[in-house]
């Protein structure tokens, strides 16, 4: 194959893998299990609670499953720009707001979810349509607290790297609505939510950071956790006073397992990072390649992982170089992070891939993709980019130095440069990121 036949196979299976997690088909398929419940239980209304950067085409589904008789009314809340052409019913406020940093539309639509969420009752059927951004998104501060001093505290941990899990353990102790929050507020209104995961492992409590599942984590994680990063003396005093009072009891903690607000609440995954990754690997086989998939669980430094992942691709190309051996791709998934101390434009897949650049620069015969699911890489309009042996001898012969984009964790302006953006605008799904490497034979 060309270099140019590369990139857009390589395109190609990292596309297959978004379609397979379309979130209006994860949630149709759902459909006539809500109905069954709402039918066995005798109940009046269904109230939709949807969030998230696939909120949009997850309650459009929802609402087209339903049958006319059944009363209807909701919120749907996402990120700017990608409700795109949806339409609802009058019963429906449809808000956006901002994502990663959260902003005071995102307040005013949570103000109105918890609204909604408290005036259901035993006849009302709650259906939460979570999918990932949901934890910025549905911000509402902890009494106390204001939003500048979220925002503040979300800024901190998103530059210091932390993971979004630990991200999600204090977003968690300084909301009125995560942890379990949202489910205590409907109690007792029966509930399903239906979740696309964009985190490792699955995890309810970490999703969109937990809103309608128990929460294990306590104050005292959330402490540990702006201690690990130093952040102790830079996050904002008032957010020092309320984890502490949580933390020695004069402030309740969020709902555990054994609270009875989660008896009547069912949390369903609809869509993941696997079913991505499998179908990825799907199209790379009818692309006749050999294809696998040996994790979705990648995390750590985006540049840490790069160094993995080009020493895998390097090493099975020296193998591959013998008469009669297939090429191979190799699919992994998962989120890494980035210590950003430059201040350039970019996020973690174009910093990966900016990197992995560098360790493969002058091999002939791999090629190579990092992308978010959710065609957004940090607070850019890429989803990621591609790379091959040529991108930095290319760069270099343009007077593009890598090593000072790099420094400056100015990945997107380097691909812009060099033209190997990935554009695909909202995708309407989110479950994590997906790298891709082709290997030729000869």
């Amino acid at each position: 194959m060309t270099a140019d036949e590369r990139k857009q196979t390589i395109r190609d299976i990292f596309e297959a893998a978004i379609r397979a997690v379309e979130p209006g088909a994860s949630v149709r398929e759902c459909m006539p299990h809500v109905l069954d419940v709402y039918r066995e239980k005798a109940l009046k209304e269904i109230i939709f609670i949807s969030f998230g950067k696939a909120a949009a085409p997850m309650a459009k589904a929802a609402i087209e499953g339903l049958p006319p008789e059944i009363p209807v009314k909701g919120v749907v809340l996402t990120k700017y720009g990608h409700v795109k052409d949806a339409v609802f019913p009058a019963s429906v406020r449809v808000f956006e707001a901002g994502h990663p940093i959260p902003d005071e539309a995102g307040v005013n639509a949570a103000r109105e979810i918890v609204r909604l969420a408290a005036g259901a009752n035993e006849r009302s059927l709650v259906l939460n349509l979570v999918s990932g951004g949901g934890s910025a998104l549905l911000s509402l501060p902890a009494e106390g607290l204001s939003l500048a001093e979220k925002q503040a505290v979300t800024g901190l941990l998103l530059k210091s790297g932390a993971a979004i899990d630990e991200l999600n353990t204090v977003r968690k102790h300084i909301s009125g609505v995560k942890g379990g929050q949202l489910a205590k507020a409907a109690y007792p209104a029966p509930g399903i939510s239906l979740i696309l995961s964009d985190v490792i492992g699955d995890r309810l409590d970490v999703i969109a950071s937990g809103p309608t599942a128990p929460d294990p984590t306590t104050y005292d994680d959330a402490i540990a956790i702006l201690r690990k990063y130093d952040l102790m003396d830079k996050v904002p005093e008032q957010v020092l006073i309320h984890l502490n009072s949580g933390s020695s009891g004069v402030i309740p903690d969020t709902p555990k397992k054994d609270d009875p607000v989660f008896a009547s609440i069912e949390n369903i995954i609809i869509a993941n990072n696997q079913k991505a990754t499998a179908a990825a690997q799907q199209k790379a086989f009818e692309r006749g390649f050999v294809a696998v998939a040996p994790a979705n669980n990648i995390q750590g430094e985006a540049r840490v992982i790069a160094g993995r992942f080009a020493a895998a691709a390097i090493s099975t190309h020296k193998r591959l170089q013998v008469p009669g051996r297939q090429s191979m791709c190799f699919i992994y998934g998962g989120e890494t992070t980035v210590t950003v101390k430059g201040d350039g434009a970019g996020g973690r897949n174009t910093e990966l891939a900016l990197a992995f650049a560098r360790e493969i620069s002058g091999i002939d015969g791999i090629t190579f993709l990092s992308g978010g699911t959710d065609g957004t890489d940090g607070p850019t309009d890429a989803a990621g980019a591609i790379v091959d042996g040529d991108t930095i001898p290319g760069a270099r012969a343009k007077g593009l130095d890598p090593e000072d984009y790099l420094s400056r964790n100015d990945s997107y302006n380097f691909f812009k440069e060099t033209g190997d953006l990935i554009i695909t605008g909202p995708t309407g799904t989110n479950v994590m990121d997906i790298q891709i490497a082709l290997i030729e034979a000869t």
